[in-house]
Protein backbone atom coordinates (compact mmCIF):
# COMPACT_ATOMS: atom_id res chain seq x y z
CA UNK A 1 0.00 0.00 0.00
CA UNK A 2 1.31 3.44 -0.97
CA UNK A 3 -0.72 6.46 0.14
CA UNK A 4 -0.07 10.18 0.05
CA UNK A 5 -1.12 13.53 1.42
CA UNK A 6 -1.06 16.39 -1.10
CA UNK A 7 -1.68 19.83 0.43
CA UNK A 8 -1.57 23.13 -1.43
CA UNK A 9 0.64 25.75 0.27
CA UNK A 10 -1.93 28.52 -0.10
CA UNK A 11 -2.96 28.77 3.55
CA UNK A 12 -2.77 27.02 6.91
CA UNK A 13 -3.62 23.40 7.58
CA UNK A 14 -6.96 23.08 9.37
CA UNK A 15 -8.67 20.18 11.13
CA UNK A 16 -9.95 18.75 7.84
CA UNK A 17 -6.45 18.58 6.43
CA UNK A 18 -5.18 16.98 9.63
CA UNK A 19 -7.85 14.30 9.44
CA UNK A 20 -7.03 13.45 5.82
CA UNK A 21 -3.27 13.39 6.44
CA UNK A 22 -3.56 11.29 9.61
CA UNK A 23 -5.95 8.85 7.97
CA UNK A 24 -3.73 8.30 4.92
CA UNK A 25 -0.67 8.01 7.15
CA UNK A 26 -2.30 5.58 9.59
CA UNK A 27 -3.70 3.37 6.83
CA UNK A 28 -0.28 3.02 5.22
CA UNK A 29 1.47 2.32 8.51
CA UNK A 30 -1.15 -0.28 9.52
CA UNK A 31 -0.35 -2.22 6.33
CA UNK A 32 3.42 -1.76 6.66
CA UNK A 33 3.15 0.36 3.53
CA UNK A 34 4.57 3.66 2.32
CA UNK A 35 3.32 7.17 3.02
CA UNK A 36 4.39 10.05 0.75
CA UNK A 37 4.03 13.82 0.84
CA UNK A 38 3.31 15.93 -2.23
CA UNK A 39 3.21 19.72 -2.29
CA UNK A 40 0.65 20.88 -4.85
CA UNK A 41 2.17 24.27 -5.64
CA UNK A 42 1.27 24.43 -9.32
CA UNK A 43 -0.54 27.77 -8.80
CA UNK A 44 2.55 29.92 -8.35
CA UNK A 45 0.53 33.08 -7.71
CA UNK A 46 -1.13 31.69 -4.58
CA UNK A 47 1.47 29.17 -3.35
CA UNK A 48 3.85 30.64 -0.77
CA UNK A 49 7.07 29.17 0.70
CA UNK A 50 6.02 30.27 4.18
CA UNK A 51 2.82 28.22 3.96
CA UNK A 52 4.77 25.17 2.80
CA UNK A 53 7.11 25.54 5.77
CA UNK A 54 4.13 25.82 8.13
CA UNK A 55 2.48 22.75 6.60
CA UNK A 56 5.61 20.63 7.03
CA UNK A 57 6.06 21.87 10.59
CA UNK A 58 2.43 21.08 11.48
CA UNK A 59 2.58 17.60 9.95
CA UNK A 60 5.80 16.85 11.81
CA UNK A 61 4.23 18.06 15.05
CA UNK A 62 1.27 15.72 14.44
CA UNK A 63 3.71 12.80 14.34
CA UNK A 64 3.37 12.21 10.60
CA UNK A 65 6.47 10.96 8.79
CA UNK A 66 6.96 10.40 5.07
CA UNK A 67 9.19 7.86 3.36
CA UNK A 68 10.76 10.00 0.62
CA UNK A 69 11.50 13.63 -0.08
CA UNK A 70 8.32 15.62 -0.82
CA UNK A 71 7.35 15.83 -4.48
CA UNK A 72 6.61 19.37 -5.65
CA UNK A 73 4.38 20.06 -8.60
CA UNK A 74 6.50 23.06 -9.52
CA UNK A 75 9.24 20.57 -10.43
CA UNK A 76 6.88 18.55 -12.59
CA UNK A 77 6.01 21.01 -15.36
CA UNK A 78 7.85 19.03 -18.09
CA UNK A 79 5.69 15.97 -17.27
CA UNK A 80 2.50 18.01 -17.51
CA UNK A 81 3.57 19.49 -20.83
CA UNK A 82 4.42 16.04 -22.20
CA UNK A 83 0.95 14.77 -21.26
CA UNK A 84 -0.70 17.78 -22.89
CA UNK A 85 1.38 17.20 -26.02
CA UNK A 86 0.18 13.58 -26.09
CA UNK A 87 -3.47 14.58 -25.76
CA UNK A 88 -3.00 17.35 -28.35
CA UNK A 89 -1.52 14.93 -30.88
CA UNK A 90 -4.53 12.67 -30.33
CA UNK A 91 -6.88 15.63 -30.96
CA UNK A 92 -8.40 15.27 -27.50
CA UNK A 93 -7.89 18.84 -26.27
CA UNK A 94 -8.68 22.19 -27.82
CA UNK A 95 -7.95 25.86 -27.01
CA UNK A 96 -10.64 27.89 -25.27
CA UNK A 97 -10.79 31.68 -25.11
CA UNK A 98 -13.95 31.93 -22.99
CA UNK A 99 -13.81 33.66 -19.62
CA UNK A 100 -16.12 32.89 -16.72
CA UNK A 101 -18.61 35.55 -17.78
CA UNK A 102 -18.76 34.09 -21.32
CA UNK A 103 -19.35 30.58 -19.97
CA UNK A 104 -22.07 31.66 -17.58
CA UNK A 105 -23.82 33.70 -20.28
CA UNK A 106 -23.74 30.84 -22.80
CA UNK A 107 -24.82 28.26 -20.25
CA UNK A 108 -27.71 30.48 -19.15
CA UNK A 109 -28.94 31.31 -22.66
CA UNK A 110 -32.73 31.00 -23.09
CA UNK A 111 -32.50 27.78 -25.09
CA UNK A 112 -30.17 26.25 -22.49
CA UNK A 113 -32.26 26.92 -19.36
CA UNK A 114 -30.60 27.18 -15.96
CA UNK A 115 -26.80 26.58 -15.97
CA UNK A 116 -25.87 23.03 -15.02
CA UNK A 117 -23.24 22.52 -12.34
CA UNK A 118 -20.46 19.92 -12.43
CA UNK A 119 -17.34 19.12 -10.38
CA UNK A 120 -15.66 22.32 -11.62
CA UNK A 121 -18.67 24.63 -11.38
CA UNK A 122 -20.82 25.64 -14.36
CA UNK A 123 -20.59 22.96 -17.05
CA UNK A 124 -18.88 24.37 -20.13
CA UNK A 125 -21.35 24.56 -23.06
CA UNK A 126 -18.72 23.72 -25.71
CA UNK A 127 -18.51 27.17 -27.31
CA UNK A 128 -14.91 26.91 -28.53
CA UNK A 129 -15.12 23.20 -29.31
CA UNK A 130 -17.60 23.95 -32.07
CA UNK A 131 -14.98 25.97 -33.96
CA UNK A 132 -12.11 23.54 -33.51
CA UNK A 133 -11.42 20.93 -36.23
CA UNK A 134 -12.10 17.32 -35.32
CA UNK A 135 -9.43 14.65 -35.55
CA UNK A 136 -10.93 13.53 -38.87
CA UNK A 137 -10.47 17.02 -40.29
CA UNK A 138 -6.84 17.40 -39.21
CA UNK A 139 -4.06 15.82 -41.23
CA UNK A 140 -1.14 17.48 -39.48
CA UNK A 141 -0.77 18.62 -35.90
CA UNK A 142 -0.06 22.30 -35.28
CA UNK A 143 2.09 23.05 -32.20
CA UNK A 144 0.50 22.94 -28.77
CA UNK A 145 -1.00 26.43 -28.23
CA UNK A 146 0.75 28.63 -25.66
CA UNK A 147 -0.88 31.00 -23.20
CA UNK A 148 -4.43 29.76 -23.67
CA UNK A 149 -6.80 27.56 -21.73
CA UNK A 150 -6.91 23.96 -22.97
CA UNK A 151 -10.01 21.80 -22.52
CA UNK A 152 -10.57 18.08 -22.83
CA UNK A 153 -13.11 17.08 -25.47
CA UNK A 154 -15.13 14.78 -23.24
CA UNK A 155 -17.08 13.13 -26.04
CA UNK A 156 -13.86 12.20 -27.85
CA UNK A 157 -12.33 10.99 -24.58
CA UNK A 158 -15.35 8.82 -23.83
CA UNK A 159 -15.30 7.33 -27.31
CA UNK A 160 -11.69 6.21 -26.91
CA UNK A 161 -11.61 5.02 -23.31
CA UNK A 162 -14.92 3.53 -22.28
CA UNK A 163 -16.02 -0.05 -22.74
CA UNK A 164 -19.39 -1.09 -24.13
CA UNK A 165 -21.85 -3.53 -22.64
CA UNK A 166 -25.44 -4.54 -23.28
CA UNK A 167 -27.95 -3.50 -20.63
CA UNK A 168 -31.71 -3.63 -20.43
CA UNK A 169 -31.73 -0.12 -21.91
CA UNK A 170 -29.40 -1.08 -24.76
CA UNK A 171 -25.63 -0.65 -25.29
CA UNK A 172 -23.99 1.85 -22.97
CA UNK A 173 -20.35 2.87 -22.60
CA UNK A 174 -19.06 2.65 -19.03
CA UNK A 175 -15.95 2.79 -16.86
CA UNK A 176 -15.31 2.48 -13.14
CA UNK A 177 -13.05 2.42 -10.11
CA UNK A 178 -12.87 0.64 -6.76
CA UNK A 179 -14.13 2.69 -3.80
CA UNK A 180 -13.52 1.68 -0.16
CA UNK A 181 -14.73 4.77 1.71
CA UNK A 182 -17.60 6.77 0.23
CA UNK A 183 -20.88 4.92 -0.35
CA UNK A 184 -21.53 3.05 -2.56
CA UNK A 185 -18.60 0.76 -1.85
CA UNK A 186 -16.97 -1.68 -4.22
CA UNK A 187 -16.62 -1.22 -7.96
CA UNK A 188 -18.36 2.01 -8.89
CA UNK A 189 -19.41 2.29 -12.52
CA UNK A 190 -20.25 5.46 -14.41
CA UNK A 191 -21.48 5.89 -17.97
CA UNK A 192 -20.69 7.99 -21.01
CA UNK A 193 -24.09 9.62 -20.72
CA UNK A 194 -23.32 10.74 -17.17
CA UNK A 195 -19.96 12.21 -18.12
CA UNK A 196 -21.29 14.14 -21.11
CA UNK A 197 -24.26 15.45 -19.15
CA UNK A 198 -22.78 16.05 -15.69
CA UNK A 199 -19.14 16.98 -16.37
CA UNK A 200 -18.55 18.35 -19.87
CA UNK A 201 -15.26 19.59 -21.33
CA UNK A 202 -13.08 20.21 -18.28
CA UNK A 203 -9.98 22.44 -18.20
CA UNK A 204 -6.64 20.62 -18.36
CA UNK A 205 -4.37 23.68 -18.55
CA UNK A 206 -4.98 27.34 -17.83
CA UNK A 207 -3.52 30.26 -19.72
CA UNK A 208 -1.71 31.57 -16.64
CA UNK A 209 -0.10 28.29 -15.53
CA UNK A 210 0.63 24.93 -17.09
CA UNK A 211 -1.56 22.02 -16.11
CA UNK A 212 -4.63 21.80 -13.88
CA UNK A 213 -5.59 19.88 -10.76
CA UNK A 214 -7.21 17.08 -12.77
CA UNK A 215 -4.19 16.58 -15.03
CA UNK A 216 -1.49 16.99 -12.41
CA UNK A 217 -3.09 14.73 -9.81
CA UNK A 218 -3.32 11.69 -12.09
CA UNK A 219 0.23 12.18 -13.38
CA UNK A 220 1.66 12.71 -9.90
CA UNK A 221 -0.18 9.73 -8.41
CA UNK A 222 1.17 7.51 -11.18
CA UNK A 223 4.70 8.88 -10.83
CA UNK A 224 4.69 8.26 -7.07
CA UNK A 225 3.21 4.78 -7.51
CA UNK A 226 0.18 5.59 -5.35
CA UNK A 227 -1.95 2.47 -4.88
CA UNK A 228 -4.62 3.97 -2.58
CA UNK A 229 -5.82 7.57 -2.90
CA UNK A 230 -7.17 8.78 0.46
CA UNK A 231 -9.03 12.10 0.18
CA UNK A 232 -12.26 13.93 1.05
CA UNK A 233 -15.65 12.91 -0.28
CA UNK A 234 -15.95 16.33 -1.96
CA UNK A 235 -13.63 14.93 -4.66
CA UNK A 236 -15.69 11.80 -5.27
CA UNK A 237 -17.28 13.04 -8.50
CA UNK A 238 -13.92 14.33 -9.78
CA UNK A 239 -12.60 10.76 -9.60
CA UNK A 240 -14.62 9.92 -12.71
CA UNK A 241 -12.64 12.58 -14.58
CA UNK A 242 -9.41 11.15 -13.24
CA UNK A 243 -10.26 7.63 -14.38
CA UNK A 244 -10.92 8.92 -17.90
CA UNK A 245 -7.54 10.69 -17.92
CA UNK A 246 -5.78 7.62 -16.55
CA UNK A 247 -7.19 5.54 -19.36
CA UNK A 248 -6.31 8.12 -22.00
CA UNK A 249 -2.71 8.35 -20.78
CA UNK A 250 -2.20 4.65 -20.06
CA UNK A 251 -1.85 5.15 -16.30
CA UNK A 252 -2.87 2.73 -13.54
CA UNK A 253 -6.16 3.35 -11.72
CA UNK A 254 -5.59 3.37 -7.93
CA UNK A 255 -8.07 2.21 -5.31
CA UNK A 256 -9.96 5.23 -3.97
CA UNK A 257 -11.05 5.95 -0.40
CA UNK A 258 -13.13 9.12 -0.08
CA UNK A 259 -13.58 9.95 3.59
CA UNK A 260 -16.06 12.11 5.48
CA UNK A 261 -15.43 15.84 5.74
CA UNK A 262 -14.71 17.68 8.97
CA UNK A 263 -17.36 20.38 9.29
CA UNK A 264 -18.01 23.41 11.46
CA UNK A 265 -20.94 23.90 13.81
CA UNK A 266 -23.14 25.06 10.93
CA UNK A 267 -22.37 21.91 8.93
CA UNK A 268 -20.15 23.65 6.36
CA UNK A 269 -16.88 22.01 5.37
CA UNK A 270 -13.74 23.75 6.52
CA UNK A 271 -11.75 25.96 4.15
CA UNK A 272 -8.36 27.66 4.18
CA UNK A 273 -10.00 30.81 5.55
CA UNK A 274 -11.00 28.95 8.75
CA UNK A 275 -7.98 30.22 10.67
CA UNK A 276 -9.76 29.60 13.97
CA UNK A 277 -9.51 25.87 13.22
CA UNK A 278 -5.95 26.03 11.88
CA UNK A 279 -3.57 23.51 13.41
CA UNK A 280 -1.14 26.33 14.19
CA UNK A 281 -3.87 28.08 16.20
CA UNK A 282 -4.60 24.96 18.25
CA UNK A 283 -0.88 24.49 18.84
CA UNK A 284 -0.54 28.07 20.07
CA UNK A 285 -3.43 27.48 22.46
CA UNK A 286 -1.66 24.47 23.98
CA UNK A 287 -3.36 21.55 22.22
CA UNK A 288 -1.45 18.28 21.80
CA UNK A 289 -1.35 15.97 18.76
CA UNK A 290 -3.60 13.61 20.75
CA UNK A 291 -6.10 16.46 21.19
CA UNK A 292 -6.19 16.99 17.41
CA UNK A 293 -6.78 13.27 16.85
CA UNK A 294 -9.66 13.36 19.32
CA UNK A 295 -11.18 16.41 17.64
CA UNK A 296 -11.34 14.61 14.27
CA UNK A 297 -12.43 11.25 15.68
CA UNK A 298 -9.22 9.25 15.32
Amino acid sequence: MITRFAPSPTGPLHLGHAYSALLAHDMARAENGTFLLRIEDIDRQRAKPEWEAQIIDDLTWLGITWDAAPLRQSDRLPAYRAALETLWRKHLIYPCTCNRRDILAAAAAPHEGEPSMGPDGVIYPGTCRAGFPTRDQLYENPPLPEGVTLRLSMEEAIERTMEDRITEKGPEAFAGFTETGHAPLGYVEFTATQMARDVGDIVLSRKDFLGSYHLSVVLDDADQGITHVIRGEDLYEATKIHVILQRLLGLPVPIYHHHRLIRDEAGSRLAKRDDARAIATYRAEGASPEDIRAMVGL
